[in-house]
């Protein structure tokens, strides 16, 4: 994940799912998937910024609770901490 802190608007979150990852069916489940996995940290957490997920291959088989909860600490790594910049995460 790659962030950029924002003051002046909502967050903004882009998914990137390459080819690597299966056929165009499980890229769109993935994202998906991704795109909900968001919305709830989103709800637990104050994150305002932009964002850009880059899903690996092992996304595709991964259960919904996993990613929820590695997109969550994601998300709440970069409320805690003083982030600036594009930092990855």
């Amino acid at each position: 994940m790659r962030a950029i802190p924002t003051v002046e608007r909502p967050s903004r979150f882009g998914f990137s799912v390459s080819e690597k990852v299966g056929c165009a069916v499980v890229r769109n489940k993935v994202k998906r998937r991704l795109r909900e996995a968001v919305r709830k940290a989103l709800t637990c957490t104050r994150f305002q910024g932009d964002a850009v997920i880059v899903a690996r291959e092992t996304a595709a088989s991964a259960d919904f609770g996993q990613l929820c909860r590695e997109v969550g600490q994601a998300v709440s790594y970069m409320c805690r901490n003083q982030w600036q910049g594009g930092r990855r995460v």
